[in-house]
């Protein structure tokens, strides 16, 4: 199957993706341009993650954002392996967001493995409590409290969160999408969130 240059130079733009990987993308997709997204977005993930397994970041920077009202500001630390890609306007650019995002939600943790083990059973007695009078069987209610446990990490931890500007992806999948752009390690050191 002939795949459209056009489409190919537009998947480009909107990716990052390189040229090949998504002509074969679009070859698996039979030509359909979102399941092409779909599947470079899995083998962005997959390469994400293979970047990340044994590299460690000993650069960065420093990211401030206040937010128009003056009310709630953020410092956030993005890190990266090399001074190289920390200078690039995408890497710039995500350590914008991410610090917006933080603004935005409030996130208390990072990622749920971050949560005090009392924080995570004090959930689950809320979430115990909530359904003690639903009349459901026992074995359906830990499943349902797990369900709420989930979403609460959805809510509490930063790399869990529906991003702010496309709420397809959680911060983490941005992160893992810079990373498959960049071609290297990114994490979020810490981050801390004030408000007046």
């Amino acid at each position: 199957m002939a795949i459209d240059q056009k489409k190919i130079l537009e998947l480009r733009q909107r990716t990052g993706a390189g040229i090949n990987d998504i002509s074969a993308a679009l070859q698996q997709s039979g030509g359909d341009a979102e399941q092409a997204i779909v599947l470079l977005r899995e083998r962005g993930a997959i390469k994400a993650s293979k970047k990340t397994a044994e590299r460690s970041t000993g650069v960065g920077m420093i990211e401030s954002y206040v937010h128009a009202n003056g009310r709630v500001g953020v410092l956030l630390e993005l890190r990266c392996e090399s001074d190289f890609v920390a200078r690039t306007d995408d890497f710039r650019t995500l350590a914008h967001d991410v610090a917006m995002q933080v603004a935005a939600t409030g996130a208390a943790y990072l990622r749920p493995e971050d949560v005090p083990a009392d924080v995570v059973e004090a959930e689950r007695r809320i979430a115990r409590e909530q359904l003690r009078d639903s009349g459901k069987p026992a074995a359906m209610l830990d499943k349902i409290i797990e369900g709420k446990l989930q979403k609460w990490y959805a809510e509490s931890c930063l790399l869990q969160q529906p991003f702010i500007k496309d709420e397809s992806l959680t911060v983490q999948q941005l992160i893992d999408r810079a990373v498959a752009k960049l071609g290297e390690k990114i994490e979020v050191g810490k981050f801390t969130r004030l408000t007046a």
